[in-house]
């Protein structure tokens, strides 16, 4: 059937940042597929609690993995424990993300944002990038290649964010912004995954990114109003609108498919 190209059994999938808003999706949806997911997440907490739920609902074998992506000898212990426990990763979806613990210097302005805040920022939205696909990457070329790499970026590394919107926008009952800083790291994502489907092709690993425009995910009235008028779909994206993407890019139904930047926004870039 030709519905079979999106199947994922007999793949092992590891997610970053799996706990998370969107990575909780992404997690359920690849085991939907057939996927066995190993669930990567700072949270160790959370990542057990949803590994024990997708494989209630799913009967899917499911690894709740804690690592802080920051550090690389966590990082490689991580992908050599879930070749252990899986023996090969197939899919890799570098997703994790993240703000900072002190959302005054991450939402400041650009004029007075600090240099600490922003290689704090990169440490998690670039670096860490670097880091997992290094340490995946080097188990799939070595197993004789094969493979697919998916690396969530965001609109903000294709195109400004336009400040008009913010004003009156909220998140969690504070003022929020796009920094300077998030839109770089997510440019440096898609330019990190043009780089890698480039130079993993001979070894048959393909590496596209995932770039979703808003999500609503708690943003308050203005901001939810402000923005969907910004997209010729007139609204913000549900998590699972996401989903259908990935399973995309991570099956045979792409086969063909490298080095792209697969934009899930309502149409927000075509205008």
């Amino acid at each position: 059937m030709a519905s079979d190209r999106f199947a994922l059994d007999g793949r092992v999938a590891l997610v970053t940042g799996g706990a998370g808003i969107l990575g909780r999706r992404f997690c359920s949806g690849l085991a939907e597929h057939g996927a066995a997911v190993a669930i990567v997440d700072i949270d160790a907490e959370g990542a057990k609690r949803l590994a024990d739920e997708i494989s209630r609902e799913t009967g899917g074998r499911t690894l709740p993995v804690a690592c802080d992506l920051r550090e690389p000898e966590q990082v490689r212990r991580m992908a050599d424990d879930v070749v252990s426990a899986f023996g090969r990763i197939d899919v890799l979806h570098n997703n994790a993300a993240g703000k900072s613990s002190d959302l005054d210097a991450f939402f400041a302005p650009f004029e007075d944002y600090s240099l600490k805040q922003w290689r704090a920022v990169m440490a998690i939205d670039l670096d860490a990038m670097f880091l997992v696909a290094q340490a995946v990457g080097k188990h799939m070329v070595a197993r004789g290649g094969g493979g697919s790499v998916i690396q969530t970026a965001s609109i903000y590394g294709v195109v400004a964010a336009d400040q008009r919107i913010y004003a009156g926008s909220e998140y969690g009952g504070r003022p929020i912004n796009t920094p300077a800083v998030y839109a770089a790291a997510k440019a440096g994502v898609i330019g990190l995954t043009r780089h890698l489907a480039a130079y993993w092709a001979p070894h048959r690993i393909r590496v596209n990114a995932l770039t979703p425009g808003g999500v609503e995910s708690g943003q308050n009235e203005t901001f939810r109003r402000r923005y969907s008028d910004r997209v010729p779909m007139g609204r913000m994206a549900n998590p699972d609108e996401m989903v259908g993407a990935l399973v995309y890019l991570a099956s045979d139904a792409s086969s063909y498919v490298t080095g792209q930047n697969i934009i899930v926004d309502g149409g927000l870039t075509a205008w």
